[in-house]
């Protein structure tokens, strides 16, 4: 049986300007959400969980590992693309600054990590963890930024915000870990 490798990024969070973003936990919905998934035959075979080490994405790793009885792990360089210039934007102009970020890769945004460093980033996260050759499937639990980011390099194609996740966040895609094939794009946290 072919070893799945998937990409779950964090679901809602509880937004509070005074807080930096990484800091921020999950909302009441992204903890209930996370909740709800049960070690259904789709993840039986997850034998790691790598976490960013932004505490919403520990927060939803961790409520996934005790169901599935395996430990998690903290990378810290998988965080979102770094927005700390600009620190918290109001939904408009973070959705148009996001839309800068990805539309031109090679500039930064604002003071934004450029979209091109942050794929470099989390694609060599993802590899050396990978590089393990441990058996089994992986889970890795990150944000949509840089998910979008990684989605692209493994369908091959230009960063594009058409690559992106739906709203709200809670959503994985899959890929094979023998030849980084693509199984399905961006699906409902829910669907796994």
């Amino acid at each position: 049986m072919t070893d799945i490798v998937r990409y779950l990024t964090h679901p809602q969070v509880t937004i509070d300007p005074a807080i930096p973003v990484p800091s921020w936990g999950l909302s009441e919905i992204g903890r209930d959400r996370t909740e709800a998934v049960t070690a259904t035959r789709q993840l039986s075979r997850t034998t790691r969980i790598i976490a960013s080490g932004e505490r919403k994405a520990i927060e939803t790793a961790e409520i996934i590992a005790a169901k599935l009885k395996v430990d998690v792990e903290v990378r810290e360089a998988m965080h979102e693309n770094d927005r700390s210039a600009t620190g918290f934007l109001m939904q408009d102009e973070f959705q148009a600054v996001a839309n800068q970020f990805f539309a031109q890769p090679q500039i930064s945004v604002r003071g934004w990590e450029r979209a091109v460093d942050a794929q470099l980033r989390i694609v060599r996260e993802v590899e050396q963890v990978l590089a393990r050759n441990d058996r089994g499937d992986v889970l890795f639990v990150g944000h949509g930024g840089v998910g979008t980011l990684l989605y692209c390099h493994y369908l091959g194609v230009a960063i594009d915000r058409t690559c992106d996740q739906p709203a709200d966040g809670g959503y994985f895609f899959a890929f094979t870990r023998e030849g980084r094939r693509v199984q399905h794009s961006w699906r409902r946290l829910e669907d796994l």
